[in-house]
């Protein structure tokens, strides 16, 4: 198999895996989303941290740890992520499925905000136009839920932000997620230490698989990730930019026709704004990306 190959291969079982989360973390009940934040967070410490050894990855991870610049962007990742997840994790629990779709379907232009007010990048035409649409999806969906989306614009903001945080801290992606999950998983286990103090923990109370289920949320979320970390070092960036929609396709899926959450006409119209505004963003994109590869083709054939 050749390695552009095998490289799609584990991109597509990434955002797969990713996708089909919602189907997880009910499992998990009656457990609240806050207890399942915190064992997620602490078995992905203990399978991080068993990687990092296994993988002779120690110094590497001191050495991200040393640098100053770099463990404060990462400390700040840390809460995003820990964000995103909880909210991700309570949306999913209480019937916001597709509202969680929504957030990743958003995200990619969410990250374009963060480019031009943060980097001081300039969009060109058709990706304010991508902007504008996105907007008015916004307004349409606020008044088709009659309240602000905030479970997707929480999710989309602060995974946008986490992922600028990691691209201006340039660590390896399991050295930075190991050093993330060390920062909020003391905090994490003693939760779960006082949840179990006062006899309110959900883990073992309902029998060996349930208790067996909390301890896979370290493998269920470093194996997508290590997916997506071998995927990213042989496809191209707009292979993978483009498979992320994958994600978010899934969930909408399982919202609809799964857990049989209600689509009135006007959060249709809102979604559908959201996919016109992300078609018009990709084919800008790629039609930018022909146009700055093709000088180069052109010295290569003379």
């Amino acid at each position: 198999m050749s390695e552009s190959r095998r490289g799609f291969l584990l991109g597509v079982a990434a955002y797969a895996m990713w996708g089909l989360f919602p189907l997880y973390w009910p499992l998990l009940e009656p457990a609240g989303a806050v207890e399942i934040l915190a064992h997620r967070v602490v078995w992905s410490l203990v399978t991080m941290s068993l990687l990092v050894l296994v993988i002779g990855r120690t110094t590497a991870l001191r050495r991200v740890v040393a640098v100053p610049r770099v463990a404060r962007l990462l400390t700040l990742a840390a809460v995003l992520i820990t964000v995103n997840w909880a909210v991700y994790i309570w949306g999913v629990n209480n019937g916001h499925v597709v509202e969680t779709a929504l957030g990743y379907f958003v995200n990619p232009l969410v990250t374009v905000l963060m480019g031009v007010f943060v980097l001081g990048e300039r969009l060109r035409r058709w990706q304010w136009i991508a902007m504008a649409v996105a907007g008015l999806a916004v307004v349409v969906l606020t008044l088709g839920y009659g309240r602000l989306p905030w479970v997707a614009l929480v999710l989309a903001f602060s995974f946008g932000t986490y992922g600028l945080c990691k691209k201006q801290a340039g660590a390896p992606a399991i050295e930075s997620v190991t050093f993330e999950t060390m920062l909020i998983g003391p905090i994490a286990l003693g939760y779960l230490v006082w949840l179990g103090a006062t006899g309110s923990s959900a883990f073992a109370a309902h029998g060996p698989w349930h208790a067996m289920l909390f301890a896979t949320t370290g493998i269920v979320t470093a194996i997508p990730l290590i997916c997506f970390g071998g995927a990213a070092i042989r496809v191209p960036m707009v292979t993978l930019g483009l498979m992320q929609y994958l994600t978010p396709t899934l969930q909408f899926l399982l919202g609809i026709w799964y857990f049989h959450e209600d689509m009135p006409a006007v959060r249709w119209v809102g979604f559908v704004l959201v996919w016109i505004a992300l078609g018009i963003f990709t084919a800008d994109s790629l039609r930018q990306r022909r146009r700055s590869v093709r000088p180069s083709d052109e010295v290569v054939g003379v």
